[in-house]
Parts: structure tokens; C-alpha cells; sequence
């Protein structure tokens, strides 16, 4: 049997293989952020789809921090019942879940919170561009709204929490010259730029233990001018490591060029679009390294995990069309994902319909 799907143990999870659902928004949650039961239902069929860790969607730490409607939330307690139902409802299918805790920053999109953005830097073209710049009180706080989302996963029953470092969001922010336009403690060389991720990784840890799994998704390189840079990111990852994070899932670009999420993928040179920089992780790191970006073939997971790119393998508009996949594969059917990379199922989603494979649908209506 392949490696990949060998039970493993990362960060003390006990999972059933090396694949892992990387978040994706569904737009599936209610206006008021609670997880539904067609939301729950999303998470069951990827469980017995065979996925090994199932990461939710950015869930917002503040409401004021949400990026987009019908987004997930943990910003009080008022959410842990229906979260608890959902977890429940996964692990009665042996599945493993996380949930990814995030704040858009200047990506909040104030027509759908009805609130002023928090921001850390004024930096025009952006949704929160007019939002207020927060004081290193605003900053404490902050840190603070995620520390206490994390306790609220640890009592709805997360197997593991993910801060979404990546993408733009407020975490890639703060890392990311492009973003970090400050002059105090947080602003300026790495280690500045850092501060704020390390002292949210401290204080998550002060409310749910040290044995909790936290992991972080991140931004290997953000291309666009004045971006974070692979060097700048692995020297973030060493302190976050010696800080004791669990695993690092490695991603790149941002929402806002959508180099994130890359169309056309249809030869596996295409594919893994980030393995040369988790190549580079993976040789000064040794906490798990999880490689998301454009994953579509069986043989290129294998050959990249025994070649040392990375330990886990994260995939997630593959999973839109066939949450199966998984199953799929180790059942002995090595065929690709059927995943086009159109990005066709963004469209339904942003029409506020909830995120589906929209050719797969028209398939099923002609059959």
C-alpha cells in the first residue's frame, strides 16, 4: 500500500492517512455565522470520503473581521452547540477536523458586517481601506479574540485549530511588507512583522494547553511588489517553530491577485505550484509540512512525499467535485481528480448560493 495511506500521527491526531482538506470557503453557513445542517452535511460526506483531516472554512474570529457572507463564525459562545453537533457528526464517520480561525484585516468587507474595519496599515485598494488603524491596544485585543476562538474550539469539540496566516487575511498582514506598513513593535524587520503571530500562538496555547494541536497555513511568497518573500517566510516558520507550533500548511499568493488558486491545470508540472519552496521548508523545518496548491495526481503526491517536499498533502477544489476521492484512490482507482481548475464553482458561491461543482451538476442534469 502506498505511504500515503498509512495511518500517521501528526501533532498527536491520530489520522488515517496524509491527505488533508485545506479550508475552503462554502458559503454555506447562516448570515449569522452558525454552521447549518447542509453545512454539517459537507463535512460528513468528505469523513467518509476518506479525507484524513478535514480543515473548515475561515471561521471569524470577529465578526468585524469577516471577508465574506454566510461565513462561518466563533466569535462568542452562542456558536459552540451547533459547532459540537458538526464535530460530533464527523467523528461518528471517524473523521479528524480543524477548524481554521481567521480575521480579514483590510479584506473585512464592511457591507456584509454592517461595522467599521480594523486595519493594520493604510494601504490603498481594498475593501477596509477606510477602516480605522489599530493601536497596540487594538492589537492586544485582537490577539486576545483569537486566543479565546481557540478555547471555544477546543469545548465544540476541533480535533485541532488552523490560524489562517495566508492569503491576504489579517495574519499575512501582519507577516507581509506589502500589508505591514508599521513603525512600532509590530512593523519593520521579520521578527517585528512576527511578533503578533507568536504572541497568538502563546496565548491560544494558555487556553487550550500545550498538548492542543495549532497548526498555521501561511504564505510561502505573496507575489505582488513588496510582498513576502520564501526567505522572509521560512525565517517567520523558525520562530513559530521554536514557539511551538504543530504543522505548517504551505500555501501562496493572495485573494486579491488570486495567484492562490491557479486555473488550467492539466499536466502535473502544473500541479504543486508550491513545491519548490516547501522543498526549502521541509530541509531547515522539522515540524510537518502540509503542501496545498493545485495536488491532482496520486503519482506526483507519492513522488513528492518520497523526494521530501512535504509530509501531508492538502487539496480543496478536487474535494468540491469529488469528496470521495480519497476512498477513490485507496481503493485502487489511481486516476486523477476530475477536478478541471475552471474555478466555474466560485460562481454559485458568490452568487450566494453555496460553493458546488458546477460541472458536475450540469453532468448529472443531462444523465
Amino acid at each position: 500500500m502506498s505511504k500515503l495511506f498509512q495511518a500517521t500521527t501528526m501533532i498527536g491526531m491520530k489520522l488515517a492517512n496524509r491527505f488533508v482538506r485545506s479550508a475552503t470557503w462554502e458559503g454555506l453557513a447562516a448570515d449569522d455565522g452558525t454552521c447549518t445542517p447542509e453545512l454539517k452535511a459537507r463535512y460528513v460526506e468528505l469523513a467518509k470520503g476518506g479525507v484524513g483531516l478535514i480543515i473548515t472554512s475561515h471561521t471569524y474570529v470577529r465578526r468585524d473581521g469577516m471577508g465574506s457572507p454566510r461565513q462561518l463564525g466563533l466569535s462568542d459562545d452562542t456558536f459552540i452547540p451547533g459547532l459540537r453537533e458538526m464535530t460530533d457528526a464527523i467523528h461518528r464517520h471517524n473523521g479528524r477536523v480543524a477548524v481554521e480561525l481567521s480575521h480579514a484585516g483590510i479584506l473585512s468587507n464592511p457591507k456584509v458586517t454592517g461595522l467599521t474595519p480594523v486595519v493594520l496599515s493604510k494601504v490603498d485598494g481594498y475593501a477596509g481601506s477606510e477602516g480605522r488603524v489599530m493601536t497596540a491596544e487594538d492589537i492586544q485585543a485582537m490577539i486576545e479574540a483569537f486566543a479565546q476562538a481557540a478555547r471555544r474550539a477546543k469545548e465544540a469539540g476541533f480535533d485541532a485549530i488552523q490560524i489562517h496566516g495566508a492569503h491576504g487575511f489579517l495574519i499575512n498582514q501582519f507577516l507581509s511588507p506589502a500589508f505591514n506598513k508599521r513603525t512600532d513593535a509590530y512593523g519593520g524587520v521579520i521578527a517585528n512583522r512576527t511578533a503578533a503571530v507568536l504572541e497568538i500562538l502563546a496565548k491560544m496555547k494558555s487556553y487550550v494547553g500545550n498538548d492542543f494541536p495549532i497548526l498555521i497555513k501561511m504564505n510561502s511568497e505573496d507575489l505582488m511588489d513588496g510582498g513576502l518573500t520564501v526567505d522572509e517566510s521560512l525565517q517567520a516558520a523558525r520562530m513559530l517553530q521554536a514557539a511551538g507550533i504543530g504543522a505548517i500548511e504551505l500555501s501562496g499568493g493572495t485573494v486579491v491577485t488570486g495567484d492562490h488558486c491557479r486555473k488550467d491545470i492539466d499536466s502535473e508540472d502544473q500541479e504543486a505550484y508550491w513545491r519548490k519552496a516547501a522543498k526549502a521548508f521541509k530541509e531547515k523545518l522539522t515540524v510537518p509540512v502540509i503542501l496545498v496548491g493545485g495536488i491532482r495526481s496520486l503519482p506526483l503526491a507519492e513522488k513528492l512525499y518520497e523526494e521530501g517536499y512535504a509530509d501531508y498533502f492538502s487539496m480543496s477544489r478536487p474535494f468540491i467535485r469529488e469528496p470521495g476521492l480519497v476512498a477513490r484512490w485507496a481503493a485502487g482507482d489511481r486516476r486523477k481528480a476530475t477536478c478541471l481548475s475552471d474555478n466555474l464553482c466560485r460562481g454559485p458561491l458568490m452568487a450566494g448560493g453555496g460553493i458546488y461543482c458546477v460541472v458536475e451538476k450540469q453532468q448529472e442534469q443531462k444523465g
